[in-house]
């Protein structure tokens, strides 16, 4: 990759462009969809218990990992398809391990949820 200095015009540019690939993130990644339903329930959810700062700065990283994690499979996936469309051992492990971190991030933020908010709901509750 060529590197011709910094501009801020290029820089703009680049924001596009990742712009563009959290657009083609939600429009066509399935399992993105499902991580964006689940960050819609858990903002509407933040707001109704009153969750503090504290709270919603683990709620923000959780919800960025995950979505940052899935970006990243797909952008894997989608190489992985390009370099060996029939299938291929080294190509399915690598497809695996990378939804693995996700799984693993998306467990990890469910724990994250758990923790603030099953108190608050057990509070409403009792």
């Amino acid at each position: 990759m060529k590197n011709d200095g910094f501009t801020l015009r290029k820089r703009l540019r680049s924001f596009k462009f990742a712009f563009n690939g959290i657009k083609q993130l939600i429009e066509k990644e399935h399992n993105a969809w499902i991580h964006c339903f689940a960050t819609v329930c858990v903002i509407i959810a933040g707001f109704v218990f009153g969750i503090s700062k504290t709270e919603w700065i683990a709620v923000v990283f959780a919800i960025g990992t995950v979505l940052a994690a899935e970006a990243v499979n797909s952008s894997i996936e989608a190489i992985a398809d390009l370099v060996s469309p029939g299938y291929n051992e080294a190509i399915k492990r690598t497809k695996d391990l990378a939804a693995g971190a996700v799984l693993i991030l998306a467990i990890a933020a469910a724990i994250v949820g758990l923790i603030i908010f099953v108190p608050k709901i057990m509070e409403t509750i009792c």
